[in-house]
């Protein structure tokens, strides 16, 4: 019999993102004193975007979350003021990913409201919601945003029903959603859109995976395996591909790959421990990273997803003393790129009301923009209208660049309309540049509409710097806090210089390469 040598050498494959490593954030840079939740629901109680923090709370007489600015760090006042318009406990909540100071809620008051906040934040208690749909008979226990479509809201209850909603409608209470789709036999776990929301997964208690037309609600796929029992789903981008966490038959967690177009047999069946807690799934679409954080764990796993076999490759973990209740996750465009980060949790530790924000990062030695880790990324600019949406177009995300300096000209109050005008300079373009003599004429036309009043639409567009709310920084209240945010600046100086001396370096070749053309021209006679 013939052995074939070096069989226990390890097969290592090249990737950028083998080692990546968690940093946790400092104390200081924390939200201490946060009375999370105690509910049983096995959902994230967390929604995070560049702006503000959210979070279920504990209280007594209703339901409630805190709405904090993204730099409210340190303690938090045990008597800041809340979001607490639902008459039983808040079970989900996501941000509106088009809207910064919009954010749903749903109860176990069978109801779902759509809240405003205050451009600077919740300076007092808000018990009055913009939207309140009410069409679910028991509690509702989860709400997702459409991805592409502005304004259309899907929800999910304990009646077994999937509802749409759409909020772009004068009527302040909506009591008929526009679609109800019933093929559910128990209750929806956890429910995830493919890259253009045309179609969604859901998982469900009766052990079954259901992929579904998000315009239609017509069944597309239907799995039932015997060997895996799936809590949670998530639809892996454009890779065609599904990934649940769950158990196996033996009660052991587990992860299971499964082809979107054939439901009957997952791809890849992975037994991860013993642990009883729930699984969260998260997934990367730009960097195809996987990360598994488990529910009363204080580890976060992370793998690297293929179209081609193996298919899910271990890169290593993430280990903490702490465990973790609960995940929110920064959108890409709120991420710091100076230090390499490709994804940032904010991680719920309930024993100590803690707030840890938590980064995944790219060791680099250059501090320069990594282009071949931040592509195109999807922005906070619908592809769709409500009503473009529902009369049957599927149309992918508006994407953009997550270069420092690309995003200048939102920074203009009237960026609405610039919207078309940028789109098709920066398709015609390198993708996220933007012309210096392009910014300086915008500046000078719009310069007499700096002060004009902003409208509902565009209240999510005040400057950002590298993912910072400028308008929203807080005054720093302790000399650690004083001493970061002179750091912080000093960075933005840095860079800001070295930004002028790349255009001062290009002007100068641009006047030699005039001043050569004009050389070689041959002089005419006088």
């Amino acid at each position: 019999m013939t052995v074939s040598k070096m069989t226990w050498r390890p097969q290592y494959r090249s990737s950028k993102f083998r080692h990546v490593f968690g940093k946790a954030a400092t104390k200081e840079s924390c939200y201490d004193g946060v009375p999370i939740t105690r509910s049983v629901q096995d959902n994230n109680f967390c929604a995070v975007n560049p702006r503000f923090l959210a979070v279920i709370t504990e209280c007594a007489g209703g339901g409630a979350f805190l709405v904090l600015s993204i730099h409210h760090t340190g303690k938090v006042d045990p008597t800041h003021p809340r979001v607490s318009g639902h008459r039983g406990n808040v079970l989900d909540i996501k941000w509106n990913p088009f809207n910064d100071y919009c954010i749903a809620s749903c109860s176990e008051d069978t109801t779902v409201k759509v809240w405003e906040i205050p451009l600077h934040g919740v300076l007092k208690n808000l018990t009055t919601p913009w939207k309140e749909l009410q069409g679910h008979s028991r509690r509702v226990g989860l709400i997702e945003w459409h991805p592409t479509a502005n304004n259309i809201l899907f929800s999910t209850a304990y009646d077994y029903q999937v509802m749409i909603w759409n909020l772009d409608c004068p009527e302040q209470v909506i009591k008929n959603p526009v679609r109800t789709i019933s093929h559910h036999t128990d209750v929806v776990l956890s429910m995830s859109f493919n890259t253009d929301g045309s179609q969604f997964a859901t998982t469900c208690k009766d052990r079954k995976i259901r992929l579904m037309e998000s315009h239609s609600g017509n069944l597309l796929q239907e799995a039932n395996c015997k060997t895996h029992k799936a809590s949670k789903v998530l639809v892996l981008g454009n890779l065609k591909k599904l990934v649940t966490s769950g158990t196996s038959r033996w009660n052991e967690r587990q992860i299971a790959l499964w082809d979107q177009d054939d439901l009957s047999v997952p791809l890849l069946e992975e037994n991860l421990d013993g642990s009883s807690g729930v699984l969260f799934p998260f997934y990367d679409p730009d960097t195809h990273m996987l990360y598994l954080a488990g529910k009363g764990d204080g580890n976060i796993r992370y793998y690297e997803i293929s179209s081609e076999k193996p298919y899910i490759q271990y890169l290593t973990e993430y280990r903490s003393h702490l465990p973790q209740k609960g995940m929110g996750v920064m959108p890409k465009r709120g991420l710091d790129v100076s230090s390499c980060e490709v994804f940032r949790f904010y991680k719920l530790v309930t024993i100590k009301g803690l707030i840890e924000p938590l980064s995944m990062i790219v060791p680099r030695r250059s501090e320069s923009y990594q282009e071949d880790i931040y592509p195109m990324t999807a922005s906070n600019t619908p592809a769709l209208t409500a009503e473009e949406w529902l009369s049957g177009i599927d149309k992918g995300p508006v994407l953009m660049s997550l270069k420092p300096g690309s995003q200048v000209a939102e920074s203009l109050s009237d960026r609405k309309e610039l919207v078309t005008s940028l789109d098709t300079r920066r398709s015609q373009s390198r993708p996220g540049m933007l012309q210096l003599a392009y910014i300086q004429d915008q500046l000078e036309t719009k310069e007499g509409k700096q002060d004009s009043a902003r409208s509902q639409d565009d209240r999510s567009r005040t400057p950002l710097s590298n993912g910072e709310d400028l308008a929203l920084c807080s005054p720093p209240r302790t000399e650690n806090e004083l001493r970061l945010k002179f750091h912080k600046q000093q960075e933005e100086i840095r860079r800001l210089r070295e930004l002028l001396n790349q255009r001062d370096v290009r002007i100068k070749q641009l006047e030699l390469e005039i001043k050569n053309i004009k050389n070689s021209q041959p002089q005419s006679s006088l």
